[in-house]
């Protein structure tokens, strides 16, 4: 180009329409959602489910379906909203080799562009059922998500292995449902079998709801004990020694369901099946289901019995969750299929109860003892007496945690909070009896607020909503008192001071010491860390890499991240014993405590200025009468 057409080409856009130099400026494509919306009608026909889940060396689930069909649009939905998650985790990126035919020929889908659980398809004039084949494939390491099958243990999820039509509420979808595990193995789940045959199991057809509701176990190695007619504990190991207890410990366990039974005084199953994994490979889990839960302890769960005192609440609390959570469940939380998002606002109910009445039940069934459930109190206590996220962040909305943040690692949690509406919700509860006892002069507790609230309809396992109003109403019934402001107040405000009124009226206080409890060593031991939380504001792992770094602590201050490595100690190279040394030996002085530090590839020696020695919480005993927390844990 000459420099007389350039200059021409500059002149004319610069004289140009002013429209014609403005950005540009587009308006939203219209989303349309062609998915139907759910009606409580019944679904035309049974959907046939088979699932082959035995090739435990790769954690291949195939999956083959026939679904009745008419001709026309469908949309076929993959579980998203799971109830117990309280949050969309559907697995949907597991899910491969997506084929459906009629008569042999293929039918093309296209996912739906807005909700990727969700395909679409046009059935051909005449076909009556459609088969779709796909593969479920389980996490092989746990970068890729949680472990659903090893080479000797799998839990088969039935909301991992199928796709249902759209425009149904679940539990008017039949399905008849069989799988296939390794020759050999035992299975356990909430459903009955129908028949066997060699390595395959037909249950019966049940609706959607339903199957969901009723995950598999199986493995290699298994035992089974009968807690009750009604109540079975299904074990499952990664070797036959793991499966190796003493008449004590399972009698602990059967005590669960009598302490359990005597609480409630209903049942809301007509049978009930633990489901333990006892596994270190097998994914860790504890899933509340209506007759079953999914729960998995480390593999010396019993072959260590005193030092994973930590895991002994687990169960007691998802056997709770039969009561709270899955017969009553809050109104909002509560969704007629799998793809209406949850509303969690009443998890400090759903959670925070259940966690409260696990840990009692824990101790009265004998699971734990005393000192190690006072012990679990007492880390309670201390963590949010301590806690900074208290100071801009109301508890309510920490019943969003799940959905913000998937249970993704936090790099600030005692700033950004987490899910605790579990264990602070569990300090609430706590003042709630210990408040009920003094307006009732020590003839009401909890306990009749258990009986009204959750055991009513016995042998019911359906679903009773609730609300706020529902469970204010049933407080007032126990003993009169303003308890919708006491729960919004404690709920809903941010509270800077933490609800400890449960402990102190109870007649205990929090204290810090410089000797751990048996519970707070057998935690350190079981996770493999060093928790200097109260003094040094920091979690030292088995890699000496620091796991939690508390927000405007110590370590916080002197510059210290999570993911820091700890290279040496006061100039020594690091150990557990050394660090803790060091802690001890600054008590009362004016010396710092000198950390060399790695952070990626560099180096830099830190001060930390602490001189307070080692801090543990621990309950110490009040007065010299009865104490009313002790009644509430004491067994029945």
């Amino acid at each position: 180009m000459t420099y007389r057409a350039t200059l021409a080409a500059v002149i004319a856009l610069a004289t140009a329409p002013a429209a014609w130099a403005a950005n540009s400026a587009p308006q939203p494509a219209p989303i349309v959602d062609t998915i139907p919306d759910s009606r409580d009608i019944a679904f035309p026909g049974t959907i046939k489910l088979d699932v082959d889940a035995s090739d435990t060396a790769r954690g291949i689930f195939r999956v083959h379906e026939t679904i009745p069909v008419t001709a026309g649009p469908l949309v076929l939905l993959y579980p998203e909203w799971l109830p117990g998650d309280h949050a969309p985790e559907g697995t949907i990126d597991k899910l491969a080799g997506l084929t459906i035919t009629a008569g042999g020929k293929s039918i093309p889908w296209v996912r739906d562009h807005v909700d990727v659980s969700a395909f679409h398809l046009v059935v051909p004039p005449g076909v009556a059922s459609i088969d779709i084949s796909f593969q479920f494939l389980s996490a092989t390491a746990e970068a890729q998500g949680r472990v659903v099958m090893t080479p000797d243990l799998l839990n088969l999820e039935w909301n991992s292995v199928i796709l249902y039509p759209a425009g149904y509420f679940a539990r008017r979808i039949m399905v008849d449902a069989g799988a296939t595990y390794p020759a050999g193995w035992t299975s356990a789940t909430a459903l009955r079998t129908t028949a066997v045959a060699t390595g395959a199991i037909q249950y019966p057809t049940v609706d959607l709801d339903t199957l969901v509701d009723s995950p598999v176990y199986a493995g290699r190695y298994a035992r089974i004990e009968q807690l009750s007619p009604d109540v079975t504990l299904n074990l499952f190991a990664d070797r036959p020694s793991q499966l190796v207890a003493t008449p004590e410990e399972i009698a602990a366990h059967r005590n669960l369901v009598v302490q359990a039974n005597k609480l409630y005084g209903a049942q809301h199953y007509d049978h009930y099946n633990f489901l333990l994994a006892i596994s270190d490979r097998l994914g860790g889990v504890g899933l509340e289901h209506h007759r079953s839960s999914e729960d998995g302890v480390a593999g010396d769960y019993f072959m260590k019995w005193s030092d994973t005192v930590g895991e002994h609440d687990l169960l007691p609390h998802e056997y709770t969750h039969s009561w709270n959570g899955k017969f009553r469940r809050p109104a909002d939380l509560w969704t007629p299929e799998f793809r209406t998002p949850m509303r969690n606002s009443l998890l400090w109910v759903y959670e925070g109860q259940t966690q409260f009445w696990g840990n009692i039940l824990a101790e009265r069934s004998g699971l734990v003892d005393h000192d190690d459930a006072m012990g679990a109190l007492a880390e309670v206590a201390a963590r949010y007496s301590t806690l900074p996220g208290r100071k801009w962040r109301p508890l309510v909305d920490t019943t969003n945690e799940e959905i913000v943040s998937q249970r993704r690692p936090v790099g600030w949690a005692s700033w950004q909070r987490t899910e605790d509406y579990y264990s602070e919700g569990q300090l609430i509860w706590l003042e709630v009896d210990a408040i009920i006892r003094e307006q009732s002069h020590g003839r009401k507790s909890m306990d009749d607020f258990a009986k009204a609230f959750f055991g009513i309809r016995d042998r019911d396992w359906g679903e009773l909503t609730y609300t706020f109003d529902d469970v204010s109403k049933t407080l007032n019934g126990v003993v009169p008192y303003d308890w919708a402001g006491f729960l919004h107040a404690r709920v809903d405000a941010v509270a800077p001071v933490a609800p400890l009124g449960g402990i102190e009226r109870g007649g205990y206080r929090l204290a810090f010491t410089d000797t751990p409890t048996h519970y707070w060593k057998a935690g350190e031991g079981e996770k493999k860390i060093v928790d200097l939380t109260y003094s040094l504001g920091m979690v030292v792992d088995k890699d000496a890499v620091l796991g939690k770094v508390e927000w405007d602590g110590p370590a916080f201050k002197a510059g210290l991240t999570v993911g820091t490595t700890i290279v040496a100690v006061d100039g020594d190279a690091y150990s557990d014993d050394r660090l803790k040394e060091a802690v001890t030996s600054a008590k009362g002085t004016t010396t710092p405590i000198r950390l060399l530090v790695k952070s990626n590839d560099a180096f830099r020696d830190v001060v930390v200025d602490w001189t307070g020695g080692l801090r543990y919480p621990r309950l110490e005993r009040t007065g010299k009468g009865p104490s009313t927390l002790d009644a509430l844990y004491a067994a029945h």
